[in-house]
């Protein structure tokens, strides 16, 4: 079999650089651990094939990605088994520069002094960027949810996130930090959760003090971007990168709030590579953690399985039809349309359109059923 790359026609052997993800033809009926083994038995070394999950749609049945568009369609159980097998066949991503390590135990004891704790999750999955240590961390601490990037999901991912969440008694906050908006409901959220704080001071005689409030996160899922619109002013050093925090800094908002920033914070190792794929194509975890190639392959694999995305939306950025069922294939189809040739620029800039929501409002994840 032969495939064919802007005119040049190239074997479907080693000749093609990289790893090769492919489609299944048709939908196996076995367990995730019989199709582990089924993947890693029934390809030679120079082409992986991946099996599991259902054949996707490669018409337009289905392709809703606007604003108020629905995921529900897919199915996002069969989805999850796919990537898991993807993933098995790349490199580890981990990150744990070593900021994180000299701040995480200063952080845990400034959260003892909290009294209330803003955690920051990217809206887009908001699962991979919980910490699992961070229920031991705070205890009984009053927490604050803030799901930010809300700009870059579908109103019916919100709605779905939201229920999700009330339903567990977390209070949330939908937030923009770019644009501020969500921030001042933020603000008034935190010093109402804290308002026992001076009455308690006072029935013991003491004057009032600032309620303090302690802000914590994954890298770049915008806390610090989240104190400066709150500030209205930059306070704290804010890029679109991770890492950019590397120390605690308390900063006060009025006379009544204090806000403590902190540098994202990742456990010390990525157990769960699906989630670990997430935070490199959604920009919450260090460049240098992930073969970008790799990474924008398994996106488009991604967003080809979702009902309700499809390949539209990339073939109306690139004009370049997602054929072969496989993402390696258009990354280097779309470096020689583009990029001479380069897949890391061309995979480059299909993360960096996906970051920046040019490919459409898209959540790689949805609340569990």
């Amino acid at each position: 079999m032969a495939v064919q790359l802007s005119g040049l026609w190239l074997p479907n052997s080693p000749a093609i650089p990289g790893l090769f993800l492919q489609f299944p033809t048709t939908k196996p009926k076995s367990s995730p651990t019989a199709l582990a083994a089924a993947a890693s038995l029934s390809s030679p070394p120079s082409t992986i094939q991946i099996v599991g999950g259902k054949v996707p749609s490669w018409h337009e049945n289905g392709n809703v990605y606007s604003k108020d568009g629905f995921q529900g369609e897919s199915d996002w159980v069969e989805l999850d088994a796919d990537l898991y097998h993807w993933t098995k066949a790349l490199r580890p991503v981990q990150w744990y520069p070593g900021h994180i390590a000299k701040t995480e135990k200063q952080l845990k004891e400034q959260l003892k002094l909290m009294d209330v704790v803003i955690e920051v999750r990217d809206a887009r999955i908001p699962l991979s960027t919980s910490h699992p240590q961070m229920d031991s961390w705070l205890g009984n601490r009053k927490r604050i949810l803030v799901l930010n990037r809300e700009d870059m999901i579908s109103t019916a991912d919100r709605n779905a996130w939201a229920t999700y969440f009330s339903r567990q008694g977390t209070k949330v906050v939908f937030s923009n930090g770019q644009l501020g908006l969500g921030t001042m409901k933020l603000g008034r959220l935190a010093k109402a959760l804290s308002a026992d704080v001076n009455v308690r001071r006072r029935a013991k005689g003491l004057l009032p003090r600032a309620v303090r409030a302690g802000i914590v996160g994954y890298p770049n899922v915008g806390k610090s971007s989240l104190i400066n619109r709150l500030l209205k002013r930059r306070m704290c050093p804010a890029a679109p990168r991770p890492g950019v925090t590397r120390e605690l800094k308390w900063v006060r908002f009025g006379n009544d709030l204090e806000l403590l920033d902190s540098p994202g914070m990742l456990p010390m190792r990525i157990g769960d590579q699906s989630a670990a794929i997430k935070l490199a194509i959604c920009d919450d975890i260090g460049e240098r953690s992930y073969d970008v190639a790799d990474v924008a392959a398994i996106l488009v694999q991604m967003l080809a399985r979702l009902s309700s995305v499809g390949t539209k939306p990339l073939y109306n950025r690139y004009k370049i039809d997602v054929d072969g069922q496989c993402g390696k294939t258009f990354v280097q189809k779309l470096a020689l349309h583009l990029f001479s040739g380069d897949t890391h620029q061309a995979a480059f800039r299909i993360l960096s359109d996906f970051r920046k929501g040019k490919l459409g409002w898209i959540a790689l994840e949805r609340p569990p059923s």
